[in-house]
């Protein structure tokens, strides 16, 4: 009897290991996708009801295209190391955790703006909600890092990356939840990585227009036309003096020009005016054909609407003419 080579053993066992762990991952995906495709459905239509946020002109730097999102790691003990962990473990109420997560996130105490009272919020309410959920914390620190990853993934743009943001979001949660080094580990389990998906999905992503309108400047179009084989149109000018000034320019200059020159200027159109006239007459030409159209329209229906009354006005003339002959 050939037995099989010790090589294609370990191929089968490894083989068999890798299927095992990918099948909580697939169902971790399947139950994430629902629910951030509940979550996008009901947060299109967010009013921006928060305060101005900065203006796109304001900053000439402002990239409108998203830059690339960085490769998921793990991120424990990435922003909050065990030194922080322990000073928010010592603390005895919500106030006091939220003055020392100020200091550690660099946030003035009391907030200095809404941004960073919305900061200050999103990251006090995640450490509830890792407190509640019983987390240890290498757990939070790394709950807490994997939502200021998605802030930042967020905020790096003002066009919509929501279906960006999730997808990252979720690889860097699996970096956390399969025992594969160097690229993943266990850290928590499946349960845990079901439980905080779902407050992210719902609180962050629910919400994912709001922060981004809070968080990033606002995008204004600038749109200027030009026609070829025209002059470019001259500045305004900024003052009165200099208006005055143009004022009295151009009357010398009218002054000066022989009148065989101003006739011609005068039988001659600029381009300006051919344009000018040009737009007019296919403007008028358009509405011509527009209001022919309606004009028909509103014939045929009441075409239609005479017809209609006359069939709903020969049954009543039928009856009225045999109640006559019963009479006689």
């Amino acid at each position: 009897m050939i037995s099989p080579k010790p090589s294609q053993s370990l191929g089968v066992k490894v083989q068999s290991k890798l299927k095992q762990l990918s099948e909580p991952q697939g169902k971790l995906e399947r139950y994430l996708g629902s629910l951030v495709g509940s979550a996008t459905q009901t947060g299109i239509g967010v009013r921006r009801t928060a305060s101005s946020p900065v203006i796109a002109d304001e900053d000439p730097e402002v990239n409108l295209f998203p830059p690339p999102l960085p490769q998921p790691r793990i991120c424990m003990w990435k922003y909050l190391d065990i030194h922080s962990m322990h000073q928010l473990e010592k603390t005895a109420s919500v106030e006091e955790m939220r003055e020392v997560l100020a200091k550690l996130l660099e946030i003035g105490w009391p907030e200095q703006s809404l941004q960073d009272a919305i900061t200050l919020d999103l990251f006090s309410h995640a450490l509830i909600f890792c407190h509640q959920q019983g987390f240890s914390m290498e757990q939070t620190s790394a709950a807490c890092a994997l939502l200021q990853d998605l802030h930042k993934a967020c905020v790096a743009t003002p066009l919509g990356n929501v279906e960006e943001c999730y997808r990252h979001f979720t690889t860097a949660l699996f970096c956390h939840g399969v025992r594969r080094p160097p690229f993943s580990i266990d850290l928590f389990k499946e349960e845990q990585l079901l439980a905080l998906a779902d407050y992210v999905v719902s609180t962050y992503f629910r919400h994912f227009k709001l922060y981004k309108y809070v968080f990033t400047p606002e995008v204004r179009l600038d749109l200027s036309l030009t026609y070829m084989g025209l002059q470019p149109p001259k500045p305004w000018p900024e003052s009165k003096t200099e208006k005055e000034g143009q004022g009295a320019e151009e009357q010398a200059a009218i002054q000066q020009e022989e009148p065989e020159t101003v006739a011609q200027s005068e039988q001659e159109p600029s381009q300006v005016c051919v344009l000018r006239t040009y737009i007019k007459t296919q403007v008028n030409k358009e509405l011509g054909q527009l209001q022919k159209l309606v004009e028909e329209q509103l014939k045929a229906s009441e075409e239609r609407l005479s017809s209609k009354l006359t069939t709903l006005e020969r049954p009543s003339q039928v009856s009225s003419s045999k109640g006559k002959n019963k009479i006689k």
